[in-house]
């Protein structure tokens, strides 16, 4: 998505979330609406130039016990 279309891109990362099981653990969601929306709203409104510490940070929360 080089054209700047995040929304599309964070309605595909909530998707693959979803296909991959990495929103709920043990029947409880690992990651709150309101996080989400906040990740959202992150990513939308980041610089492309931020994009790897993005992905970091993203990766760590999903990677915490």
């Amino acid at each position: 998505f080089i054209d700047g279309c995040k929304r599309i891109a964070v309605s595909l990362f909530i998707a693959y979330l979803s296909i991959n099981k990495a929103l709920f653990k043990d029947g409880k969601e690992t990651i709150s609406n309101e996080t989400l929306a906040s990740l959202t709203l992150l990513i939308a409104m980041s610089n492309p130039s931020e994009k790897d510490i993005i992905i970091k940070f993203i990766s760590n929360l999903l990677n915490k016990d």
